[in-house]
């Protein structure tokens, strides 16, 4: 996506705070102690796996690999298992369509332990003189293949953009995910612009994906994709930007689901906080793509709490003013907190008591049920 170009925000990956500087080490050990015998806590060690359809990555050199793309090139197939030591992972990960059915852990179950980053953005060079990289070719991690599940595990971009001004390509993602049945367990997703792309592999492709008790945090469209997912328990955490001194700052979702689509993105008992002042953020805006221009943007919010951060009177604004947001398909039901004031009514279409019914995980999700087998 195109937009106005926003400004540096440093940002911790262990802990957000406005003006920080980029920290990528993992958990910090304690003066004077040793490192951890056992990176890999209870799940086993290369020795002693469990499944010979089990790799161990450490950047430390005592898995298999010490780097995750080299262990998804070495598990080719479906229904490999990718055990996580502590430890930042600097490298770009791909995940293509054969490799399906996988599953990344973060042996510490802690998702500030294992961080995969990188710092790609739209606009910068690609090495080989062929262009930039784009949206989509930023992406830290990008997973294409059907059935993947990570849990405990940060994806982050810290592209930051006060070392390029005057860019326009500062989209950066963290994560974009494009298969079927694509599941994130107590994951985060850190960044600024276009943080998470939740999307599907093509147009006639309808990705479900299921987002649990996960943290996602930027400023422009940072959740943004066609896919059809859910986001139950998830924080959404807006950020300041110290460019800008007037509303909006940013806006936290931007679907762009296909207009053949009956489901597109529901988020469901979360909380939305902010850094910036209060009223500085829109909840979405819908995102209408040049290839795509039949797309009928998909949010249903409900049962969540908005914070002060949210512009409760006008949560929603069009991204261009020849797909006014008011043509899509963005509803509520049952928010609650500042941001969730219905002050203008036009302004905050809601559920009907009956609509919400048909708007659960349940009914997004179908036959696959990520939610039943891990909590």
């Amino acid at each position: 996506m195109h937009r106005p170009a926003p400004s540096r925000r440093g940002f911790l990956l262990t802990t957000a705070g406005a003006g920080a500087a980029l920290a990528l080490t993992a958990a910090p050990a304690v003066a004077g102690t040793r490192p951890r015998p056992r990176p890999f806590g209870r799940y086993g060690s290369p020795a002693a796996r469990r499944t010979p359809r089990t790799l161990y990555v450490d950047p430390h050199g005592r898995g298999d690999f010490t780097s995750v793309q080299a262990a998804v090139n070495a598990a080719p197939g479906d229904g490999w298992t990718l055990v996580l030591a502590p430890g930042t992972y600097r490298e770009t990960v791909s995940v293509d369509t054969d490799r399906t059915g996988a599953t990344w852990i973060g042996a510490s179950q802690d998702p500030r332990d294992v961080v995969i980053v990188f710092d790609n953005a739209a606009g910068t060079p690609k090495p080989d003189g062929s262009g930039t990289y784009g949206t989509s070719g930023s992406a830290t991690t990008t997973v294409r293949a059907d059935g993947f599940t990570a849990r405990w595990i940060t994806f982050a971009n810290d592209w930051l953009r006060a070392g390029h001004p005057g860019w326009t390509g500062t989209q950066a993602v963290a994560l974009k995910a494009m298969g079927d049945r694509t599941a994130f367990h107590h994951c985060r997703f850190l960044g600024h612009q276009d943080t998470l792309y939740a999307d599907s592999r093509d147009l006639g492709h309808f990705a479900r994906q299921y987002y649990a008790h996960c943290h996602v945090e930027g400023d422009v469209d940072f959740v943004f994709g066609r896919a059809t997912a859910v986001f139950e328990g998830c924080h959404f955490r807006t950020l300041l930007r110290t460019d800008l001194s007037a509303a909006p700052h940013g806006f936290v979702f931007a679907p762009s689901t296909a207009g053949a689509n009956p489901r597109g993105y529901l988020v469901t008992n979360g909380r939305v906080s902010s850094e910036a002042p209060d009223g500085h953020y829109k909840l979405a805006r819908p995102w209408v793509p040049s290839s795509d221009v039949t797309a009928r943007p998909m949010l249903t919010v409900r049962e969540t709490r908005l914070g002060a951060g949210i512009d409760a009177v006008a949560p929603y604004a069009d991204m261009r003013d020849t797909y006014p947001w008011q043509e899509q398909r963005f509803r509520e039901y049952r928010n609650t907190g500042p941001g969730a004031a219905v002050t203008v009514p036009e302004n905050r279409p809601q559920l009907t008591r009956a609509e919400a019914a048909s708007h659960t995980r349940e009914a997004y999700l179908g036959d696959w049920r990520p939610y039943a087998r891990h909590r």
